[in-house]
């Protein structure tokens, strides 16, 4: 059971593929099912252990270690750390979808990353004024942006709140390797 940063990044390593929190849709093993923290919150109010612990592994492993595990959604929509050459060579190309096949408002809020990375606050609130979408239909499109591998997390330790950007920006060199020849 994992107590710690390190044990938490073998475990990724270890298992290639790995939800976040878990759920039972998938058929991922979850950092939050294998952690041995306490999962009471403390008297003074917070979160517990547990919920901090991997709050942090899913942002710290991806930070500390780039060029060896991805952060990102899997179908499904579930939060994941992937290790890096699996990601590579069979996440990627399973379950890239090109932008132009998405719904248009994936399309739309694509552009806005595209031509402006940002965090999600400003992003959903030029999305809701500008397309006149709700909070729910813009969560939805991040969603599905994520899992389609069009946009990645930064992993810039100075940022604190998720910015997104264009997968191309971060990975150029995975996206060259499974875009089909022109």
């Amino acid at each position: 059971m994992l107590k710690t940063f390190d044990q938490a990044y073998q475990f990724v390593l270890a298992h290639k593929v790995c939800t976040v929190f878990g759920s039972q849709c998938s058929s991922y093993p979850s950092l939050w099912d294998n952690t041995d923290l306490p999962e009471a919150k403390p008297k003074e109010g917070g979160w517990s252990p547990k919920v901090k612990a991997v709050w942090d592994w899913k942002t710290r492993i991806p930070q500390t270690y780039p060029e060896s595990v991805f952060y990102g959604k899997v179908p499904g929509g579930d939060a994941a750390l992937i290790e890096m050459q699996y990601f590579r060579e069979v996440h990627y190309p399973a379950a890239f979808q090109p932008v132009c096949e998405l719904d248009s408002l994936a399309q739309e809020i694509y552009q806005f990353i595209r031509l402006e990375p940002d965090y999600t606050g400003p992003l959903r609130k030029r999305a809701i004024e500008r397309l006149a979408c709700t909070k729910s239909q813009f969560d939805t499109a991040l969603k599905k942006l994520q899992v389609s591998l069009n946009i990645v997390r930064s992993n810039d330790p100075k940022l604190k709140n998720d910015f997104w950007l264009p997968m191309h920006e971060v990975h150029l060199d995975i996206v060259q390797q499974h875009q089909p020849p022109s």
